[in-house]
């Protein structure tokens, strides 16, 4: 059985990718995380009823910890999602996202360079070490300007940004310098089931569940490209199986949407799947200060991943978002685990007192 080692496998996205890995066979996995506040004790419940899974508790960082996880199961390939990625958070504490997202790949690199050189050279042939990363290295785009492409000029705007496009040239340059096997994705805003609601959809649908104000920055014109998480997780398995190592793999939804366009459907959803008595969703939007060094518009060329690999969306934004909803709706208990007096002084600090949310 394939074995991976999946870093961040307790967050929204690689929390997805354990999941469908263990449903539908992919292999064996052992999810390393050090729990951070998005590592919601409910996903790794969840987690937890799968055979083949073992969870550790640890940092990516942590050198002696990830060789002996290396040494014990031997995995075929490592999939790094361990990130901070919230770029509010990374604009109050950048340094964080430094070690997490710089120091952090750095020293899993080094311990994954070592594991991999004492392998008969069959199974360095074979191993694989896929690096998750973000659209956001590219910077922001004009309203007319093509999407970003592999080839496109590196031009992070905030912490979390810059943070990510150096972990992505460590990972080129441990591929180019040592020979080992890496490939990078960059994926464009993605959604759906288990994502903590500081991100855009997850807040906006607990906010509206609570009878709250809807807060959107700015003019809400900025423009995202968005992605159905399980896609993205079909996409990096794909990469594993077909990508080339060296290579960058874009992964976009080829959907983009404003902020104000996202929340409109979002309320239009729930005034149909959730409706509350005297509460109109959309009287509940809030436009609130811009963030500093807001990005306008994101877009995604994924026509390499698609041509070479294969692999394709398989959700529209309709769906998409009408499972997410879904899964929020009938998942109340995760919802409230995650609205803790933290959570909202969170809000208070990033969009005003009057958005804190009830606990």
């Amino acid at each position: 059985m394939i074995k991976f080692l999946v870093t961040g496998g307790g967050g929204f996205i690689g929390a997805n990718f354990v999941r469908l890995a263990l449903t539908e066979g992919w292999g064996a996995v052992l999810n390393l995380d050090k729990m951070t506040y998005a590592c919601h004790p409910g996903t790794l419940a969840m987690l937890r009823r799968y055979p083949n899974y073992q969870f550790v508790h640890g940092d990516v960082g942590d050198r002696a910890l990830v060789a002996d996880l290396l040494q014990t199961i031997q995995p075929d390939a490592v999939i790094h999602f361990a990130a901070e990625s919230h770029v509010d958070r990374s604009i109050n504490s950048p340094q964080d996202f430094i070690q997490t997202n710089v120091v952090g790949t750095a020293n899993l690199l080094e311990e994954v360079k070592a594991y991999w050189q004492q392998r008969p050279s069959r199974e360095q042939d074979t191993f694989r070490f896929i690096h998750i990363s973000t659209d956001e290295v590219y910077g922001s785009l004009g309203p007319t300007d093509p999407p970003f492409r592999e080839n496109t000029p590196y031009a992070p705007n905030s912490p979390y940004a810059a943070s990510k496009a150096a972990s992505d040239h460590l990972v080129r340059a441990y591929h180019h310098t040592y020979g080992l096997p890496t490939l990078t994705t960059n994926c464009s805003n993605n959604y759906g089931p288990y994502q903590f609601p500081e991100k855009l959809i997850p807040l906006m649908i607990c906010q509206a569940l609570a009878q709250q104000p809807l807060p959107i920055y700015g003019d809400g014109q900025n423009v995202r490209d968005w992605l159905y998480v399980e896609d993205h997780c079909r996409a990096v398995y794909r990469v594993w199986q077909k990508g080339q190592p060296g290579q960058t793999y874009n992964i976009g939804g080829n959907c983009e949407k404003t902020n104000l366009e996202v929340v409109q459907t979002l309320c239009d959803l729930l005034q149909t799947r959730y409706p509350q008595p005297n509460v109109n969703y959309h009287s509940l939007i809030t436009f609130v200060g811009d963030r500093p060094g807001h990005d306008r518009r994101y877009a995604i060329d994924a026509s390499k991943i698609q041509q070479e690999l294969g692999w394709q969306p398989q959700e529209t934004f309709t769906s998409g978002l009408t499972k997410t909803v879904e899964w929020y709706l009938s998942h109340q208990d995760w919802v409230q685990a995650v609205r803790t007096a933290d959570y909202s002084a969170w809000l208070a600090s990033h969009y005003g007192s009057t958005l804190s949310a009830p606990h």
